[in-house]
């Protein structure tokens, strides 16, 4: 997910993005950790984007204040 798409959300959906790519990311943990993931590149873009979500959000609560 690139930065222009991230800012487009408002803040309750970005929020809500927020939760379910910290559960997605940790279930990728898991099935990895199980059996291993054709790419595991997929758990670091994950991570990536999950913080670029979060680096908005507290942009967002910073310029709220």
């Amino acid at each position: 997910m690139k930065i222009a798409e991230i800012k487009e959300l408002s803040t309750k959906e970005l929020q809500e993005r927020i939760d379910a790519e910290t559960v997605a990311l940790e279930q990728k943990k898991i099935n990895h950790s199980i059996s291993p993931l054709d790419s595991p590149a997929v758990i670091t873009k994950a991570r990536k984007d999950l913080a670029r979500m979060k680096t908005e959000m507290r942009q967002r609560v910073l310029t709220n204040q």
